[in-house]
């Protein structure tokens, strides 16, 4: 069991509308309540890998599918807080080969608001909840930004 001072957020951190919308989309893929009981930071737990979790996985690897579906699940988050926060709505694509490394992009209109090179994905996680907020707000800020930059192309 992790040390519980590693997976408790801060206050912001749980705060944060990226998180709230993250948590909106794993209760939403309960379809059959099984989650019904759990905590919201206890869905998100998956994400947070410190360095013990993440000292036992190899360095090279093929990513299983839950955690190519919590990657998923991470940017269609930040999809929805980009169409949240501007009106556009915002279409995720991912291509990526089995032993982890590939591309995502967000695309609002003819825009790619997003762009991420993704590699060693059976590691992806975050050490803390905050750094899991922290992250997903900067992807949707870039998006936001990207939109207010160029509205006619994410508008065609």
């Amino acid at each position: 069991m992790a040390d519980p001072s590693e997976i408790t957020p801060t206050a912001a951190a749980a705060e944060g509308s990226f998180l709230k919308e993250l948590i909106k989309i794993w209760r939403a893929q309960d379809t059959h309540g099984a989650w019904e009981g759990k905590k919201d930071l206890e869905l998100l737990e998956p994400y947070v890998l410190d360095k013990r979790k993440r000292r036992a996985l190899p360095i090279v690897g093929n990513p299983d599918p839950d955690t190519t579906w919590r990657l998923e699940l991470f940017f269609d988050a930040v999809a929805l807080s980009i169409e949240k926060a501007t009106g556009v709505m915002i279409s995720p694509m991912l291509k990526m080969h089995h032993e982890g490394f590939g591309r995502i992009v967000l695309i609002g209109g003819r825009l790619v608001v997003v762009s991420k090179q993704l590699r060693d994905v059976h590691r992806f996680g975050f050490d803390h909840f905050s750094d899991l907020a922290d992250q997903g707000d900067k992807f949707v800020n870039s998006g936001v930004e990207m939109i207010r930059k160029f509205p006619e192309v994410a508008n065609y």
